[in-house]
């Protein structure tokens, strides 16, 4: 990753993300094929919903017939969590125009969030639209072409989780957490690694109180005031 913040830079540096997009893009299509959801309703809701965990979550309800409520709820729930990193990103682009900031956040997701606070690394703490609706668009669209291939190739694949695409979302987190850990020379290492442990900690405390949607906003709230003290201590 450079400090280049080009559209074509962009693309570039989202590659590897969109690797794991595939994966998880192609077992979300395989559970909503099993779910009896149609390919074309897939594409609709990977360009509609546009977020893989509620995505999993929406065609488990269908299948059962949930109420629209019910639904709505849960996706709002889960979800909740978008607006505490469409905080983070929005000092970075304030002096766009709010069309911009309105495109940006509306795709905004976890991967191209982790994505754009490695990049402020290598771009003196700035970000710019060009590159930013690179990820963002390159991103949405290998995940809507990757959950409808997995739609129509469900019927082939008896058991997704026997080839591991239900643990792509995991490892594609663990590399993007890795890239921000050591490209942040602002902050040791050891001092990350002892935040990330302490919420590692809360998140599997929480989920033993509260659904996972739930534990990890208050883990993502209490880990952002647990990050604020250790760096005024330190500071």
């Amino acid at each position: 990753m450079t400090g280049d913040l080009s559209f074509r830079a962009g693309l570039k540096d989202v590659l590897p993300t969109v690797f794991g997009y595939i994966g998880v893009g192609l077992a979300f299509g395989v559970v909503a094929h099993t779910a009896g959801i149609a390919w074309w309703l897939v594409a609709l809701m990977s360009l509609i919903v546009y977020g893989g965990s509620v995505q999993f979550v929406l065609a488990t309800m269908l299948a059962a017939a949930s109420p629209i409520s019910a639904m709505l709820v849960s996706a709002i729930l889960i979800n909740s969590r978008m607006s505490l990193m469409s905080m983070t990103v929005a000092p970075y682009i304030k002096e766009e125009s709010l069309l911009q900031n309105i495109m940006i956040g509306t795709l905004l997701t976890d991967e191209t969030f982790a994505l754009s606070m490695n990049k402020v690394n290598y771009t003196d703490h700035k970000l710019k639209p060009a590159w930013f609706h690179a990820a963002n668009v390159g991103a949405y669209l290998v995940w809507m072409l990757a959950t409808v291939a997995g739609a129509l190739l469900g019927g082939l694949i008896a058991n997704s989780n026997a080839f591991g695409l239900d643990f792509a979302a995991v490892a594609m987190f663990i590399g993007l957490l890795y890239l921000q850990m050591i490209g942040d020379r602002s902050k040791p290492l050891g001092r990350q690694a002892q935040v990330v442990v302490i919420v590692i900690a809360m998140m599997y405390v929480l989920m033993r109180f509260f659904p996972g949607a739930t534990a990890m906003l208050i883990a993502t709230i209490l880990g952002c005031l647990i990050g604020m003290g250790v760096e005024r201590t330190h500071g």
